[in-house]
């Protein structure tokens, strides 16, 4: 005759390492009671379960308004590693999701994130500068970045970070200077990016042309640049073998020559047959970026003898694909051809 036994195996819907989820609009309200429970392991594993919930942006806008972030700031300075990893973890899902970002912004949580910068476990720093990654995406993000003045201490880490690290704090940085250059420039961000631009790693290249592309926007970016004698390096790199990096560096020095100095650099530089090259580059972005370095270098008497000779390269981009090449090559045929 059968007889009814108990297994001594837990069900397999059930996660021993996850706080069990109450039921209904109690699930949220008692996850947040267990963040703040003294046992060790009772924390980590509501902060395990709440890793899963936060995927759900309506669970973040309830999170926000029920206190998450007020127990999961206190937790950030938790001694133990694998509280801090999983406290990232959840402010780096939440800042995937925009009613995540608006939150933490609005619960000024940036502060106590940047407490990780040093901290010893890889993934914590990993996981805090992905959040702010996200966080620079909106300009209120970015503002706030530089506001608090985190951009000093994320160009310090470029160096001293992990390489996979290093990429993330770059595009970080390229939002940020969007919004203000002043700090970075204060922190050495020209020398610093400049050792960068010769990485062997294309997305380190990449994304360090990319943040010098943005400091030469202002005139005292522009001028920072020329003094550190950079503008031979990124005539350079317009023979790099990625898209992006030829693309960012002629960008870069098409900020550049709008300045008298930054002209005769690169004139002296060679930049001009380089950038002659590279208006047939298959990337439109290439080829704009060139284009309009040409026209700024064509303002110069010696700039425009030498392209007077290769206008008919110049005039066969009016037939581009792209609207915005074909106004460009007009515009710098245009110059080129100008008599007083």
């Amino acid at each position: 005759m059968a007889e009814a036994r108990i297994s001594t195996y837990i069900p397999p819907n059930i996660d021993p390492t996850k706080a069990p989820i109450a039921f209904g609009e109690r699930a949220l309200p008692k996850l947040n009671e267990e963040l703040r429970d003294p046992e060790l392991l009772t924390r980590q594993r509501a902060l395990m379960a709440l890793c899963d919930l936060v995927h759900d942006p309506e669970n973040v806008y309830q999170a926000v308004n029920l206190g998450f972030m007020e127990s999961l700031k206190n937790l950030l300075y938790d001694q133990d590693g694998t509280i801090r990893q999983k406290t990232t973890e959840v402010f780096y899902i939440m800042a995937s999701h925009n009613v995540g970002r608006e939150g933490i912004l609005r619960k000024e949580v940036i502060i106590a994130l940047s407490h990780l910068l040093d901290d010893r476990v890889d993934i914590c720093r990993r996981n805090t500068h992905q959040t702010f990654q996200m966080l620079s995406e909106l300009p209120a993000g970015a503002a706030t970045l530089v506001d608090v003045g985190l951009v000093s201490q994320l160009m310090s880490k470029v160096d001293s970070e992990l390489e996979e690290i290093q990429e993330v704090i770059l595009d970080t940085l390229h939002f940020c200077l969007q919004a203000d250059v002043t700090q970075a420039l204060s922190a050495g961000a020209v020398s610093i990016l400049k050792g960068k631009l010769s990485h062997p790693l294309v997305g380190i290249r990449r994304k360090a042309a990319c943040a010098l592309m943005e400091i030469c926007v202002p005139l005292e970016g522009k001028e920072s640049v020329c003094q550190a004698n950079m503008v031979p390096l990124l005539v350079l790199l317009l023979e790099d073998g990625d898209t992006e990096v030829r693309a960012n560096a002629a960008g870069a020095l098409m900020y550049i020559t709008i300045t008298t100095q930054g002209k005769y650099a690169a004139l002296q530089s060679g930049a001009i047959p380089k950038l002659l090259d590279l208006v047939k580059d298959t990337h439109s972005k290439v080829r704009l970026n060139c284009l309009k370095a040409l026209t700024n270098l064509s303002e110069a008497p010696e700039g425009r003898h030498v392209l007077l000779g290769g206008v008919d390269v110049i005039q066969g981009c009016m037939e581009d694909s792209s609207e915005a090449v074909r106004i460009a090559a007009a515009i710098a045929v245009r110059v080129i051809q100008w008599k007083p």
